[in-house]
């Protein structure tokens, strides 16, 4: 087994999804190996809400006990808190295999949202795993 670290710096030009106020986003993490026949779900982890916030800093550490980088997928979900449904705001799939990790942090910058007329939005972290 292994351990896969997710370090969440930030995530940058959110779209507001909120008539009132600002949008109150949290990151989602899932996780899971793409197998040919059936996938195998390794979990989900949420970050804080961070209220009122479209470009939220978070400096949160997230881990998930894995077999193996084969097939693994990590889904970058980034939803707005709200009282009767939250809302996506925007999202990103990581294939952890192709990615060479290792116990050295690997910094990524991966796009969750296209905008047309503004600045897309953008999540930062950094990965390790260690067996």
């Amino acid at each position: 087994m292994g351990i896969l670290t997710i370090h969440l710096d930030k995530v940058t030009n959110l779209k507001d999804e909120d008539h009132i106020g600002k949008s109150d986003p949290y990151v989602q993490f899932e996780l899971e190996q793409d197998n040919m026949l059936r996938d195998k779900d390794y979990g989900e982890q949420k970050s804080t809400i961070k209220k009122d916030d479209l470009n939220p800093v978070y400096d949160e550490t997230f881990h998930f006990n894995i077999p193996t980088l084969d097939n693994m997928v990590l889904t970058v979900k980034i939803k707005d808190d709200d009282v009767l449904k939250d809302e996506k705001i925007g999202k990103c799939k990581i294939k952890l295999e192709d990615m060479g990790l290792s116990a050295s942090p690997t910094h990524v910058q991966k796009k969750v949202d296209n905008k047309l007329f503004r600045k897309d939005a953008f999540v930062f972290l950094s990965l390790t795993y260690t067996e």
